[in-house]
């Protein structure tokens, strides 16, 4: 062998073992500074809230402060392209939601991939649907609803929170699936579906569980059905969707994230916190009250998940024609 053609490789096998000495490092010595998690919507919102729960339980697990920055803005999106070109060292984290996968099907421009641009640190909570009905509705439970729309093509209407909202997507899978045909009303927003499905300007509607189940019981409106199987005190006695169709399963997802190129030490540092934070019981409690469940999936089953998450929503929005125009 040439010496002098063996020199560059050696140089670059030196490189390489000096940088995995120094990541290495990095990851044994993390966290030493105080970690940002950048959260897409404005302060006060479902989001942000979530996020300001855990912050003081991960700050006490990690021994650094953790800071919840807002960058509201195109539904997340500006949040999430700071993330994506951030330095991928662990200092700065997305809390994402299920929006993201949704708008990679329906914003073509958008600057980011929310599966290729980040490393998923764990799955954090997910946020039970419900479909309320206004008392004037004949139909008490999934399967009377759905009957209910199939006998009545067009007739009926739904409000959601905005188009290519989960819960825009969710009852268009439902109707996918059932062959109904039901006119979707998009609001501004959660905060007017109920008052209009109480006065009866709307017959239906897709809410927080929390904010339907509180409405049923004071008799103001109908709880009809849950779009997902979950343990929602209060939520008992609602009968799932999938009652009426196996599988079907309609939850908004929130998820840590970090830049991709974290390393995998970092990574797993920062979703070992997250486990045991969600295994406290004044987190678990605090959680329901406001509408969520943990759920915490580690990196790698997060991963697998997103992407079949992804192709779910991509489907439906392909299937049902669905644009943002």
């Amino acid at each position: 062998m040439n010496i002098f053609n063996a020199l560059p490789r050696r140089r670059s096998i030196l490189l390489a073992a000096v940088l995995g000495l120094s990541v290495t490092a990095q990851a044994q010595t993390f966290p030493d500074k105080p970690i940002r998690i950048l959260v897409g919507y404005s302060a006060g919102g479902g989001v942000d809230t979530m996020a300001r729960l855990i912050a003081p339980y991960l700050t006490t697990q990690l021994g650094q402060q953790i800071v919840v920055e807002n960058r509201a803005g195109a539904a997340g999106l500006i949040a999430g392209d700071a993330v994506a070109k951030a330095t991928p060292d662990g200092y700065t984290l997305l809390l994402g939601e299920s929006g993201l996968l949704i708008a990679q099907h329906l914003q073509p421009s958008m600057t980011f991939d929310p599966i290729k641009s980040f490393a998923p640190v764990a799955g954090l909570f997910f946020s039970p649907l419900m479909i309320i009905a206004g008392n004037q509705v004949p139909a008490k439970n999934a399967k009377e609803l759905i009957a209910l729309l199939k006998a009545n093509p067009g007739k009926y209407s739904y409000g959601s929170s905005g188009v290519g909202t989960v819960q825009h997507l969710g009852f268009e899978m439902l109707k996918g699936q059932t062959g109904t045909s039901v006119v979707h009303v998009p609001y501004r927003g959660a905060s007017k579906i109920i008052p209009d499905v109480i006065g009866a300007q709307i017959p239906l509607g897709v809410v927080s569980a929390t904010a339907g189940i509180s409405q049923s019981k004071a008799g103001n409106l109908q709880a009809v059905a849950m779009m997902s199987v979950v343990n929602l005190p209060g939520a008992e006695n609602v009968t799932p969707m999938s009652d009426a169709l196996p599988g079907f399963s309609v939850a908004p997802r929130l998820m840590l994230l970090a830049p991709a190129g974290t390393p995998a030490a970092v990574v797993e540092r920062l979703s070992e916190a997250v486990r045991v934070v969600l295994t406290n019981p004044e987190v678990i409690k605090s959680a329901n009250l406001l509408g969520a469940v943990p759920a915490y999936a580690p990196s790698a089953e997060l991963a697998t998940a997103l992407v079949k998450e992804s192709a779910t929503w991509g489907k439906i929005v392909k299937d049902q024609k669905i644009s943002i125009d």
